[in-house]
């Protein structure tokens, strides 16, 4: 794999993010995560499988850049949600080791994970409206099980990130740490957690997931869909060559 790292540590799978600068959700590193599901799920001594990123962040978000050349975009969020969902209904526990930032897909990438551990300084945010465009990858509908729908609104409809602190606050993460205290941390609850049964952690998990409704399936799909229809928009348009041109965007509603 090109953009992950994986390494087994007492039964913990260690998944690294590698794409620096800042680890950006690129089509073929979101691939590489379904890639290393698949040697996990073969790997019997592995318990516990936890998501970290190399460098300053977790991941500052979908790589924006690459959008302008998908050939289809809804194409492209359906097939991320499909392998994010396989993360939160995987039969092994997974957790995300956020520090630095955990922006748009990254936070989405967290927000799939069963658990999430932050440091204090953290940025956790959904900035997509801020281009133009709006949560692709699963964040419109797992945002608001997290934190409740009038957070979940201010959230995106600002894109101002919020803390680490602030995410346990809000219920978006378990604990935080100080960040060179972290990954540390992580991994001893991740170790701790190992020593359970793989057979009762597996049923736990189904009946987590189990507990959604089908409506939150029905609007994952919405999502991928109205993504595409935002993103056909002269203000996407506008958003996207803003970002890349470090400016701020000017929108006409077109």
């Amino acid at each position: 794999m090109e953009f992950l790292k994986l390494n087994n540590e007492d039964g913990v799978a260690i998944v690294t993010i590698v794409r620096p600068p800042a680890n950006a959700m690129s089509q073929q590193l979101v691939k590489e995560i379904a890639e290393a599901l698949d040697q996990i799920e073969k790997d019997h001594s592995t318990r516990v499988v936890v998501i970290h990123g190399e460098g300053r962040f977790f991941s500052a978000g979908a790589d924006i850049k690459e959008f302008l050349s998908v050939p289809n975009i809804t194409a492209h969020v359906s097939e991320a949600q499909s392998i994010f969902e396989r993360l939160e209904t995987f039969e092994k526990p997974v957790i995300a080791s956020i520090h630095g930032a955990a922006l748009g897909g990254g936070l989405e990438l967290a927000m799939s994970c069963h658990l999430r551990y932050v440091s204090k300084t953290a940025k956790l945010g959904l900035p997509e409206l801020s281009l133009g465009l709006i949560p692709g990858f699963g964040g419109t509908q797992r945002l608001p099980r997290y934190v409740g729908s009038a957070k979940a609104a201010e959230m995106m409809f600002t894109s101002d990130p919020i803390s680490g602190e602030e995410a346990v606050n809000w219920g978006l993460a378990n604990a935080a740490f100080e960040e060179e205290e972290l990954l540390g941390k992580t991994l001893d609850i991740a170790k701790k957690i190992a020593l359970k049964s793989p057979i009762s952690l597996k049923a736990t998990i189904d009946m987590l997931n189990f507990s959604k409704t089908d409506r939150f399936y029905t609007g994952i799909d919405e999502e991928a869909q109205a993504f595409g229809r935002v993103f056909a928009t002269e203000d996407a348009k506008e958003g996207i060559t803003a970002f890349v041109e470090k400016r701020q965007a000017v929108f006409k509603g077109k």
